[in-house]
């Protein structure tokens, strides 16, 4: 499994990539909603942990440009 973790405070963003990784998953960081989106835009994930309150865009924003690019309208 794949996972994306989006997360602009790099202490925590590191802490939840390891603990991830130990577990066993592949995981790719980025600190910002630009990042995020990019790498969405470049990899396919099967999970993304988005931090609200980033720079650049917010997990909102990020999620809603998700929601476009698949065609998923889900209720939350």
């Amino acid at each position: 499994m794949r996972i994306l973790v989006a997360e602009d405070e790099r202490d925590l963003n590191r802490l939840i990539c390891r603990t991830l990784e130990r577990a066993g998953y592949s995981v790719d960081a980025c600190f910002d909603g630009e990042a995020a989106l990019d790498c969405l835009l470049g990899a396919e994930y099967d999970c993304l942990l988005l931090d609200i309150m980033m720079p650049k865009a917010d997990g909102h924003t990020v999620l809603r440009a998700v929601r476009k690019m698949t065609g998923t309208a889900f209720p939350f």
